[in-house]
């Protein structure tokens, strides 16, 4: 099968498209995939990188095809309205003259924003392949859910463009099972959407404390609890921080934040103004490949969303790569993601944005025998692997594939 991915983003930034496309590769199909130029999270181009240098290469059998983008640099909403347009329009444009030869299928991933399906449809046209939508995130509600856009006049156009994407598409793929009542009420009908979670990548194994990352050494001793990914508006660093504060007298409970994004520069600034240099941590971004380095060092993984009904849908895509290594998982979030750690029984949750509640949480885990803490993290790994593990999932993708392409072939012979 010769599939086509459609995606703003791809390595060498890190997403979870780059596994799935890596391992189609691996299970014997040809795929390429059309992105823009790498600048995420830091908002300017990777060493290397530039709008007409090194346009075309391969990734482990993937052949890459890169379209010039406006970087994003510090993430101010009329940048980041540039990086996305710039990729919707040259992604159209010079798609169907770089991306040449026959395609099967598409498959856009649709992180923000949804524009970039718009190239999805211009190469679905072209291609005459059917479309697989894989939403990520919901638009436009996740505009207003982080008060990107306020204005009804500006989230009118939006909501027809979405409407009119989905429907284009042959299936919609949803990362969250929450997400099926807001795509069929853009008019989708129930049997054209299928529930596709994200995977972790193959790197996210179990390892032992013994194999922890070097950068841990800066951490003192302690409970170690770690929070890993983008630091953005919607992560809710700000109860992060606050509950550590509650706790700032416990120096035997240290907080290590690993990661980038908009709001890294605002949290640094926290933590010294309010004086938790000594129980928290701000490691930076590390490859995607040492995260499990760095999780056999904690004692416990954390996720965070703010309080916000469409958050509420979401599966934060960092959950799977937390059960993936076995490690207790402490929640502050409603919804989706909390359901996910409870049914696993691998872990605790507080409520979203309750600095106290969370600051109870971690206390409790803490106070945990170190046995009972294990048994979570081997409950996260047996619900990972029966939920999603890549060979399951990808497997359903591939069924998916041939479901819609199979009549195209009978027709052509």
């Amino acid at each position: 099968m010769r599939l086509l991915i459609v995606s703003q983003y791809f390595w060498p930034e890190t997403f979870r498209i780059n596994e799935v496309a890596r391992d189609l590769v691996s299970r014997g199909h040809e795929v390429t995939v059309l992105c823009g130029t790498p600048n995420y999270p830091a908002g300017r181009f990777f060493e290397g990188y530039g709008w007409w240098r090194r346009t075309r290469e391969e990734w482990c059998g993937v052949r890459i095809v890169r379209v010039p983008v406006i970087a994003r640099g510090q993430g101010s909403r009329w940048r980041l309205a540039a990086n996305y347009l710039s990729y919707a329009l040259t992604a159209s444009l010079l798609g169907p003259i770089r991306c040449r030869g026959t395609t099967d299928v598409v498959l856009v991933f649709q992180m923000s924003p949804a524009i970039q399906g718009i190239a999805a449809i211009v190469m679905k046209v072209l291609r005459r392949a059917p479309l697989l939508f894989w939403v990520q995130d919901l638009w436009p509600e996740s505009l207003i859910a982080v008060g990107a856009i306020r204005s009804r006049w500006l989230l009118w156009p939006i909501e027809l463009l979405v409407r009119g994407l989905y429907r284009a598409s042959a299936l919609v793929l949803i990362q969250s099972r929450a997400f099926r009542s807001h795509v069929s009420a853009h008019g989708v009908q129930p049997d054209r959407i299928r529930y596709f979670p994200n995977l972790a990548e193959s790197s996210y194994i179990p390892l032992p404390a013994q194999a922890a990352h070097p950068a841990l050494q800066q951490v003192p001793p302690g409970f170690r609890v770690m929070f890993a990914g983008n630091i953005g508006a919607a992560q809710d660093l700000p109860t992060i921080l606050a509950a550590a504060q509650l706790l700032r007298e416990r120096r035997d409970v240290q907080w290590v934040i690993v990661g980038d994004g908009s709001m890294r520069a605002w949290v640094q600034q926290q933590i010294a103004s309010c004086r938790l240099a000594d129980t928290v941590r701000l490691l930076g971004r590390f490859p995607v490949e040492e995260m499990p380095r760095l999780f056999a060092g904690v004692d416990a993984l954390l996720v965070t969303l703010r309080r916000d009904p469409v958050l509420a849908l979401t599966i934060p895509a960092k959950l799977q790569s937390y059960l993936a290594c076995a490690k207790p998982i402490i929640g502050a979030l409603d919804g989706e993601g909390a359901a996910v750690i409870a049914e696993a029984a691998a872990g605790v949750c507080a409520p979203a944005e309750d600095p106290a509640a969370l600051a109870a949480r971690v206390l409790e885990l803490r106070d945990l025998d170190a046995g009972s803490r294990l048994s979570m993290g081997r409950r996260g790994r047996a619900y990972f692997e029966a939920n999603f593990g890549s060979e399951l999932l990808l497997g359903r993708l591939e069924g998916w594939c041939a479901e819609l392409t199979t009549p195209r072939e009978h027709g052509a012979q």
